[in-house]
């Protein structure tokens, strides 16, 4: 079992920047692929982002290739994701997701990740 908790979420205006992070709990932390998903209000759960458990591969949904990063402290248990550059399209409930198997093409899938926080409210303003 791991436990997932995401911070960083608040309101920001269009063109700023915030950083989530996503500290982990309750098992090695090294043996889990994470990842940040998004969910705004009627539409389905969004991949993001994803990083390998050593930090050297990363995966981009495409509208945030350039103006987000993901990357990992293993020491600290935690997962970051910075976002630069925020839209209002950004808005929404930003999940971390964490699994022990996901990796390479199937990263995207919320289905595959077994452990899941409870999420933090980014809210971009015009």
């Amino acid at each position: 079992q791991v436990q997932l908790v995401e911070s960083g979420g608040t309101l920001v205006q269009t063109g700023g920047s915030l950083r989530l992070s996503c500290t982990a709990s309750g098992h090695t932390f090294t043996s889990y692929a994470t990842a940040w998903f998004r969910q705004a209000p009627g539409r389905k759960r969004e991949f993001v982002a994803a990083i390998t458990r050593n930090g050297q591969r990363e995966w981009y949904v495409d509208s945030v290739k350039g103006r987000f990063t993901i990357s990992r402290d293993n020491a600290k248990n935690t997962v970051y994701l910075q976002m630069n550059n925020l839209k209002p399209e950004d808005t929404a409930v930003y999940y971390c997701a964490a699994d022990r198997v996901v990796a390479g093409g199937i990263v995207n899938r919320a289905y595959e990740y077994e452990y899941w926080g409870q999420g933090t409210q980014v809210t971009v303003s015009s």
